[in-house]
């Protein structure tokens, strides 16, 4: 693997992986934090209208530039990053690589497409509100993090994607869409030295831009008091067909180091996606009560998330909330078995290396390892580190995120 940065200010990593096929990313840091004053959800907008047309393709070319050669174009937005990706053969990667940046620097946001593309994600706001266990966790979000910017919804609203304007894309990318926010990753079957050659062609053209707009760093400090706010305890009537709750608490930041890779441990502990994590085997499996329950873990820069999602059937959710409180409180009490504890770490492990020995995993991980931490963790590392936590640091961990009256609840019913 080879790391470093072009002369314009683009942070790279690349690694070789035998493959017919290679995969690259444009990783950017800027997302829906960095709003600002912008319309909500102009971050996730800009994500569908860089596709509509640059300075040298029309939205046509765009799309047909990498399906004419069997390759996949696309793109995604989170709270504080946005990703262009790409899988071609391993041969059109330098094609890629040009119009990943190309997406990124040199977008035209011709008028016509972009009031057409406002009906498309208004149609997914739309649908993402008709599912609730969408909408539940959206909400919840906003609720916990009420006051900073990481409240906003991804998707924005309906309202302030049909009032984004093509000077106000302009100025977003402009101010965001820089040479020093981002990374370029790569894996494929070609010597490293080749790769990181033609990361240098593709962005040889750039130059760093003044920022117009965006969030400054000393604009997105923690509100008084924001991280040391009691639980809230939420129901909202819906009068849907099944009922929705989120439990959540503070969690470690990405720069947290090792109580990071801890809090991962423990999410998985308690809903990660085999039937025998905790939750799940209480309360799916031996006394089926719910359709699903899932722990996530987002570490965001200043502080992160644990959270529980899950959707029962009304006339359940008075036993698996009180359910989901036990277990919470279980785990903060006492640390679990050696035999189990060892097992549980063994999985994590395991289903770590199914998921890292996909390509286009370990390119977008490359990307997202840059970005956060301006180098590569490496897998033989972070085993390590994830073999040496005690059952003691998962309890107290527990106890850190989900001691009585510290993490919140929402519900849908």
């Amino acid at each position: 693997m080879i790391t470093g940065i072009t002369p314009e200010g683009i942070r790279y990593a690349v690694r070789r992986a035998g493959a017919a096929v290679g995969y690259c990313a444009l990783t950017i840091g800027c997302g829906t934090r960095d709003e600002g004053s912008f319309p909500s959800g102009i971050a996730h907008f800009t994500e569908h209208a860089i596709f509509k047309g640059t300075a040298h393709r029309s939205a046509r070319s765009i799309n047909s530039c990498l399906e004419l050669l069997g390759g996949e174009l696309n793109a995604f937005t989170t709270k504080e990053e946005t990703v262009i990706h790409a899988t071609v053969l391993k041969e059109d990667l330098s094609r890629a690589l040009k119009l990943l940046v190309e997406l990124a620097t040199e977008p035209s946001f011709p008028e016509d497409e972009i009031e057409i593309e406002k009906g498309v994600v208004v149609e997914e706001i739309q649908s993402y509100k008709d599912s609730p266990a969408d909408d539940v966790y959206d909400c919840f979000e906003e609720l916990f993090f009420k006051g900073h910017p990481l409240s906003g919804p991804i998707l924005g609203t309906e309202e302030s994607v049909q009032g984004i304007t093509v000077q106000q894309l302009k100025d977003y990318t402009a101010g965001g869409f820089t040479p020093d926010r981002m990374v370029l990753s790569m894996v494929a079957d070609l010597p490293e030295d080749r790769m990181v050659a033609m990361l240098h062609r593709a962005s040889a053209r750039l130059q760093p831009v003044a920022c117009v707009g965006m969030v400054k760093e000393a604009d997105i400090s923690l509100a008084t008091g924001w991280s040391e706010r009691g639980g809230f305890d939420e129901v909202v009537k819906k009068d849907n067909h099944e009922a929705n709750a989120v439990f959540g608490g503070y969690a470690p930041s990405l720069a947290d180091g090792r109580p990071r890779l801890v809090a991962g441990l423990l999410s998985n502990i308690l809903a990660g996606p085999a039937s025998n994590s905790v939750l799940g085997s209480v309360l799916r499996e031996r006394n089926g009560w719910v359709y699903g329950v899932e722990a996530s873990y987002t570490p965001y820069k200043e502080t992160g998330i644990m959270a529980i999602s899950l959707g029962c059937d009304p006339s359940n959710l008075s036993k698996v909330t009180r359910a989901v409180r036990r277990e919470l409180s279980r785990m903060c009490e006492a640390p679990m078995a050696p035999r189990t504890f060892a097992a549980a770490k063994k999985q994590l492990l395991g289903q770590m290396a199914v998921s890292t020995a996909n390509g286009e995993s370990q390119c977008l991980g490359l990307g997202k390892s840059m970005l956060a931490f301006g180098r590569v963790l490496e897998d033989q590392v972070v085993r390590q580190e994830i073999l040496s936590i005690t059952a003691e640091e998962v309890r107290a961990a527990a106890e850190a995120i989900f001691a009585p009256g510290k993490y919140s609840s929402l519900v849908f019913i």
